[in-house]
């Protein structure tokens, strides 16, 4: 598997996205897809501390945490473990039932960070955690009380490294700023949903040229790209209305017929072809996989290794 720099670490260049375990993804399923991709010389795990809680009306958040911290006893040091702070939610009954939970998200201020990673350790049976992330970006709680506190965790041993996910370009470059001028812990990874496809409009979610162009001035800092197979879409479910909207475009047709060309030359799937691209197209991106069932690991495996050649890639990038 391609690895990349992170930090002072490098880590593979596709990350394990753990969303499920412990929710709609069993045990032993959890445990098969875990090492399978260590094997396959994978280490990079994301979780957080809310998944998943929307999975069924027994689930709270915290079980995908809870299931690793079982699944990696004996294995820690071999994964690079990643998780995230401010999108546990405070209502449960209220969040079901409204049009969007993020009223109810904990936001990040001091006193929910220091919780949080003391909560996030205990699940994940660890003394510390390789990377922390702002789940949601919370534009209510003062950035310097945030910021201060992540750099209060990493002073004390419990995180390595911090990132930001779901966030504008001109917030992460303010949060930078005021990193600089404070000597606080720098945020060295975004987490953004982003793909092949062109997104159509801006959206806090979604890395947008902008963020492309800001990644490209500043080679520090990592994409972590969830989402990057659009739910099935590059293989025919445009029926995944929400997300498909959010790509849907005047160049959409034309750059899914590009891959669908890739994919037939090759003999492999559209999507196997986009995370190849991925990896490709920038050092800096590192796709996040979820597979919710062991057959979707499979479907994804076979990316970690496909090289696409200059023409391949020249057709895509046209």
């Amino acid at each position: 598997m391609k690895r990349v720099q992170l930090g002072d670490h490098t880590v593979s260049q596709v990350s394990l996205g753990c969303m499920l375990m412990g929710t709609l993804t069993d045990e032993p399923t959890s445990a098969r897809i875990l090492d399978a991709f260590i094997d396959a010389g994978g280490d990079f795990l994301d979780t957080a501390d809310c998944y998943a809680w929307w999975t069924g009306p027994q689930a709270r958040g915290g079980e995908s945490e809870a299931a690793l911290g079982e699944l990696l006893k004996g294995k820690r040091d071999k994964v690079f473990l990643a998780t995230k702070v401010s999108a546990a939610i405070t209502d449960l009954d209220a969040a079901r039932k409204a049009p969007s939970a993020e009223p109810y998200y904990e936001g990040a201020s001091a006193e929910v960070i220091r919780r949080g990673i003391d909560g996030s350790l205990r699940r994940l049976q660890t003394d510390h955690v390789d990377l922390y992330y702002i789940h949601v970006d919370d534009m209510a709680t003062p950035l310097e009380e945030t910021l201060q506190a992540l750099d209060d965790v990493v002073r004390a041993g419990k995180v390595r490294y911090i990132g930001w996910s779901n966030v504008w370009t001109w917030r992460l470059e303010q949060i930078r700023a005021l990193c600089r001028e404070n000597g606080w812990t720098l945020p060295i990874v975004v987490q953004q949903q982003y793909s092949y496809l062109p997104p159509r409009t801006g959206a806090r979610n979604v890395a947008g040229p902008d963020m492309i162009a800001w990644l490209q001035r500043n080679p520090d800092v990592t994409l972590a790209a969830y989402s990057p197979i659009l739910s099935g879409v590059y293989e025919g479910r445009t029926d995944k209305a929400r997300i498909y909207q959010q790509y849907e475009g005047p160049e959409t047709e034309a750059r899914l017929a590009a891959v669908a060309k890739v994919a037939q030359e090759l003999g492999v799937t559209s999507s196997q072809v986009v995370l190849a691209w991925l990896q490709q197209s920038s050092k800096q991106v590192v796709p996040i996989i979820g597979p919710r069932t062991w057959e979707h690991y499979e479907s994804y495996a076979p990316a970690f290794e496909l090289e696409l050649s200059p023409d391949h890639m020249a057709v895509l990038d046209q």
